[in-house]
């Protein structure tokens, strides 16, 4: 897909709420599409008298560091790239009233899709200077944020494969070869939950941990989750086999998923432990370390500029 639409001219726009930006973008993402989205971004701010700073970023952890080494502060931050790009520019923002943007240019981009986030820059453009925010709930998985979700078990699985053979821009081709991986001698785990404090009596298969609806892109989980309720949405799955997950994702593509046998619940701190050896967990999609894991409702929110 081509990054499209630069601007020429101020138009009727005007100048927006913003007077400095920090464009933050993964060079890699969008197999370099991001790249030229953001420096096509940072000429349109040009264009109508805001300052912009553009900083890509080379390795892990190199955007949060930026963030908290700003000589001066900036009154908008955009995330240019994927989900994990988003995590790291709001993991190194020190001022959480400071307003962060998203132009989606990674595999999933499962949060701008939620909120109907453009990847053309003159409609992104536009959504910026309007300056329309919303408040982001966000966790604190084993102390590492989470924007979106944390999941043990299957997917963790799979996300552990992704990062093992990880040489540099990962495609939706690279799940589904990490998935046929994960799938050999493929055995659920049995997963024990706490829920504020409480144990539950059963076991899992699967746990999903997050306040995000829409999971890996196209499946929607449940129409109760908000991003700014103040509570986590916990999905358990009772077994944590094939058949169960085929048939769980079948109805979150066409409906939502919770009711195919998943279950529900809600809380504002949840751990997770297994029974035998320790499982891998995800976070937002990376690999974040095995079992156990407290996830954790992090008290303070952020600010996204939506549509």
């Amino acid at each position: 897909m081509a990054v499209t639409n630069t601007l020429s001219g101020p138009e009727s726009l005007g100048p927006g709420p913003f007077q400095s930006v920090l464009i933050v973008v993964n060079p890699i993402s969008g197999k370099g599409r991001g790249k030229r989205a953001a420096r096509e971004l940072r000429e349109a701010l040009d264009q109508r008298g805001i300052r912009a700073e553009l900083f890509e970023t080379r390795a892990r952890d190199e955007a949060p560091a930026r963030l908290r080494s700003l000589g001066e502060p900036v009154d908008l931050v955009v995330a240019v790239g994927g989900d994990g790009t988003l995590r790291e520019v709001l993991d190194g923002l020190a001022d959480r009233d400071v307003p962060v943007g998203i132009l989606p240019f990674g595999t999933s981009n499962c949060l701008a899709l939620q909120l109907g986030i453009p990847r053309a820059v003159r409609a992104n453009l536009e959504i910026l200077l309007r300056g329309k925010t919303i408040a982001l709930d966000v966790m604190r998985a084993n102390g590492s944020l989470s924007c979106l979700m944390t999941g043990a078990g299957f997917d963790a699985r799979c996300v552990r494969e992704v990062e093992l053979r990880r040489r540099g821009p990962i495609t939706k081709w690279t799940y589904v070869g990490a998935t046929l991986r994960a799938l050999r001698g493929y055995r659920p785990p049995r997963l024990r939950v706490e829920i504020d404090g409480r144990e539950l009596c059963a076991t899992y298969g699967q746990v999903i941990v997050g306040n995000a609806f829409r999971y890996a892109g196209i499946v929607q989980l449940s129409r109760r989750s908000r991003l700014d309720d103040g509570e986590l949405e916990v999905y358990l799955f009772p077994s944590g086999s094939l058949l169960e997950f085929a048939r769980a994702f079948v109805r979150g593509i066409l409906d939502e998923m919770v009711g195919s046998g998943v279950e529900l619940r809600v809380g504002r701190r949840v751990r997770v432990f297994a029974e035998g050896d320790p499982e891998p967990f995800q976070i937002d999609g990376d690999f974040g370390g095995t079992t156990p894991v407290e996830i954790r409702l992090a008290p303070t929110r952020y600010r996204l500029v939506v549509p």
